[in-house]
C-alpha cells in the first residue's frame, strides 16, 4: 500500500525540549494527511515510542535480528 516513509527524525540533544521534534513530525504528517497516505515510521528507542504515538502512530510489532537491539515499527492511518 502507497505510504510515505519517515526514516530518521531526530533533533541533537541541545535542542530537544524546544518542540523541534514536534515541529518536523507536524509538517511531515501534514503532507500525509494532505495526500490521504499512510505514514510508517521505525521506532530505534522504546523511549520515543509515546512521542509517535502521540501522532496517531500505533505500534506494529518487533523486529529483532540476532543480539541486535529491537526496533518497533509503527503505523499511521491519514487523518481527515
Amino acid at each position: 500500500e502507497a505510504h510515505w516513509y519517515l526514516p530518521q527524525i531526530g533533533v541533537e540533544p541541545y535542542a530537544q525540549g524546544k518542540g523541534l521534534g514536534a515541529e518536523l513530525m507536524k509538517y511531515a504528517l501534514a503532507r500525509c494527511d494532505q495526500e490521504q497516505a499512510l505514514a510508517y515510521l521505525e521506532a530505534s528507542k522504546p523511549e520515543n515510542i509515546p512521542f509517535y504515538q502521540r501522532y496517531g502512530f500505533e505500534v506494529t510489532g518487533e523486529i529483532q535480528v540476532g543480539a541486535a537491539p529491537p526496533v518497533t515499527p509503527m503505523l499511521r492511518r491519514p487523518r481527515t
